[in-house]
């Protein structure tokens, strides 16, 4: 019996000392992910608020404008159009909500058993979500415009942020410090 408890004993003391042993770490960093694609110059998108003056949502296209410096997205119908300078844009980042389409919501409401898997579904919708400071209309907010894919959202994002001289920062691009702080009113 003193030798299967001192065989034990030593197991257990053996296992902690091995346990408390320092992690070795991997020689080489983890691979970085490969720069998405540049985004083409004009993209189709959804206006979903927050420019000053724009309540409703729209529809239409999202246009680089290098030539102006500027982020525009026009309409389908002419006289709508908004405009974002590339300076006044102090971060940007892609956001992704589940929503249930409605379709289902519809599905979900009849009183029948069978409608239960209507409940669970459910699509991802991809925001572009763009906060600026505006320097000559003093005017701050958060914008976002639903694109189709993660591929050309990632793209647009990237091609953004170059465009507007921000840096990565975790998930999100936002302008250096000495940057922003020129735009604050």
């Amino acid at each position: 019996m003193k030798t299967i408890s001192t065989l034990l004993l030593l197991g257990v003391l053996a296992t902690g000392a091995f346990a408390q042993r320092p992690r070795t770490m991997d020689p080489e960093p983890q691979a970085k992910t490969p720069a998405p694609a540049p985004a083409p110059k004009s993209v189709k998108a959804k206006y979903e608020g927050g420019v000053f003056g724009y309540t409703k949502t729209m529809e239409g296209t999202l246009i680089f404008d290098d030539d102006n410096k500027r982020l525009l997205f026009k309409d389908k119908q002419p006289p709508k159009e908004i405009s974002i300078p590339y300076e006044a844009i102090t971060s940007a980042f892609a956001d992704t909500k589940k929503v249930r389409p409605a379709a289902a919501t519809v599905a979900s409401n009849v009183p029948v058993i069978y409608s239960l898997p209507a409940h669970f579904i459910k699509t991802k919708v991809r925001y572009l979500t763009i906060q600026y400071s505006d320097p000559d209309s003093r005017v701050n907010g958060v914008t976002s415009f639903k694109l189709e894919n993660k591929q050309l959202l990632e793209s647009v994002l990237k091609t953004l942020a170059d465009k507007a001289d921000m840096t990565l920062r975790g998930d999100i691009y936002v302008k250096k410090k000495d940057e922003a702080s020129k735009l604050q009113p």
